[in-house]
């Protein structure tokens, strides 16, 4: 039997490549983003709750979507930080009080956030509010590890990398890649194929043991 999933900002690079991934493994996919059969604003709650009820059931959560607001500490005003939480924490809560009951009855699920290796690595002053959401995703897939894993349901993050996408590559100066390629200890610059294979393992059987964590696809440069 096919499992289902959703792919919140599954219209992106590295949201794309998941879809693609996970699509290509057996999965129906459903993406939630801005335009599509699913289309929400991420940054309504309300929004969030709605398309939720009307997506049913599914085997798998991967939330994929993130704001990018910047702001150092000294610019930073509410507006700019609650977007940014909205997105990027708030809606992959909604979706997994939503989603978490029916994987639980089936005995069965697998959430996924996608964070950041900016998380551990000295990230620019100006990333702050969103490198504070991705921290909380690793604190909220840990703190969710032991209550869902009672039914089964495994929850954990992926770290990318500074990865090619159209939206890195028109936001980012090329000197950018360069260095993150030099940090690495792998010297080539990541694609989103590079994420999304790490999810379809995540999202698998192979992985039923493995919860709570959170697996970089960074190249190595935690390490280098």
């Amino acid at each position: 039997m096919r499992r289902t999933a959703v792919v919140t900002g599954g219209a992106g690079g590295i949201g794309g490549a998941i879809v693609r991934e996970l699509s290509g493994t057996g999965h129906d996919v459903a993406i939630l983003d801005r335009e599509g059969e699913f289309a929400v604003d991420l940054a309504d709650s309300e929004a969030v709750h709605e398309v939720a009820g009307r997506l049913g059931p599914r085997d798998v959560l991967v939330h994929a979507a993130a704001a990018f607001d910047r702001a150092a500490l000294e610019q930073l005003d509410l507006p700019t930080w609650r977007h940014v939480q909205s997105v990027n924490v708030e809606s992959a809560l909604w979706l997994c009080q939503a989603l978490a009951p029916a994987m639980s009855e089936r005995g069965f699920g697998r959430i996924i956030f996608i964070t950041s290796n900016t998380v551990w690595r000295p990230p620019a002053a100006d990333f702050l509010p969103y490198v504070a959401s991705k921290a909380t995703l690793v604190g909220i897939a840990r703190s969710l590890a032991k209550p869902l894993g009672e039914s089964g349901i495994t929850v954990n993050c992926v770290a990318p990398g500074l990865t090619r996408t159209p939206f890195t590559e028109a936001d980012l100066p090329r000197e950018a890649f360069d260095e993150a390629r030099a940090r690495q200890a792998l010297p080539r610059s990541l694609v989103p194929d590079d994420v999304a294979g790490l999810v379809a393992f995540l999202a698998s059987d192979a992985a039923a043991a493995i919860t709570g964590q959170t697996l970089c696809a960074d190249g190595g440069s935690v390490f280098a």
